[in-house]
């Protein structure tokens, strides 16, 4: 069954850190772009990152660059997302999507694309609270 699984979320306070991870099950990563969105209530889904089939040069939304790095462990089947100095307006539950074709660009295009995305997850909570 081809399927990406979160995992990693949770409740951290103002300040802290947490490291998303979504595995891929059912087929390879290697060859797939992947990007982290997220959705908190009453909110349309974001997308806050992006990486390439090869890796370089990563895409972040302004709201998480400098915070947030993804990366990708091919060999782990996995792609990460480190989360650093978290606030409460972080708090939301977190998607991981895959597609072979290249969709970085479209992060700030303003397009809501991730419906057609070919692999989606369903989501971890982070919550953000003191």
């Amino acid at each position: 069954q081809v399927q990406l699984v979160e995992s990693g979320g949770g409740l951290v306070q103002p300040g802290g850190s947490l490291r998303l991870s979504c595995a891929a099950s059912g087929f390879t990563l290697e060859h797939y772009c992947i990007g982290w969105f997220r959705q908190a209530p009453g909110t349309e889904r974001e997308g806050i990152s992006c990486i390439s089939e090869n890796g370089n040069h990563p895409v972040y939304a302004d709201s998480v660059k400098g915070r947030f790095i993804i990366s990708r462990d091919n060999a782990k089947n996995t792609v990460y997302l480190q989360m650093n100095s978290l606030k409460p307006e972080d708090t939301a539950v977190y998607y991981c999507a895959a597609d072979p074709r290249y969709f970085c660009a479209l992060f700030s295009s303003g397009i809501n694309f991730y419906g057609n995305l070919e692999v989606r997850g369903q989501g971890t909570l982070v919550t953000v609270s003191s």
